[in-house]
């Protein structure tokens, strides 16, 4: 039998909650990836979220498993995207072309920037940073 534990994470204060940020007072979203987009994509309000960063064209940046929230929001339609290999049904459902990139690498499709995993940081980030 194998044991697995999952290490504990950073400890740091919240400062919001998804029900009272006001997407409009934000330049850019950062949506990371791991776990958490599996469960974050069931809140009403992240999807809210994200689709008002997409209709007011604002940049969006997107790494391994964040694309999920991306797909669960509607907004990648017709946009090249990356993210985890394990995305890649998810993405294509949602009328994305998935692009396969080296794990550090990423891509820009207006202004939405995506990758596979934590390797592409840099990349994905000097992209981000540049619609910025």
């Amino acid at each position: 039998m194998v044991w697995v534990y999952k290490k504990r994470g950073h400890n740091f204060a919240l400062n919001a909650t998804f029900a009272n940020v006001n997407a409009a007072d934000y330049d850019a979203l950062y949506l990371p990836g791991g776990r958490a987009p599996e469960y974050l994509r069931l809140n009403p309000a992240v999807i809210e979220i994200i689709q008002y960063f997409a209709k007011a064209d604002k940049p969006i940046a997107s790494i391994c498993h964040g694309p999920q929230l991306l797909t669960a929001a509607g907004v990648i339609e017709g946009k090249k995207v990356s993210a985890y290999p394990a995305c890649q049904p998810e993405v294509k459902m949602a009328g994305a072309e998935y692009v396969e990139l080296p794990m550090d690498g990423a891509i820009t499709d207006g202004q939405l920037v995506t990758a596979p995993a934590w390797p592409a940081h840099p990349a994905m980030l000097k992209q981000f940073v540049a619609l910025l």
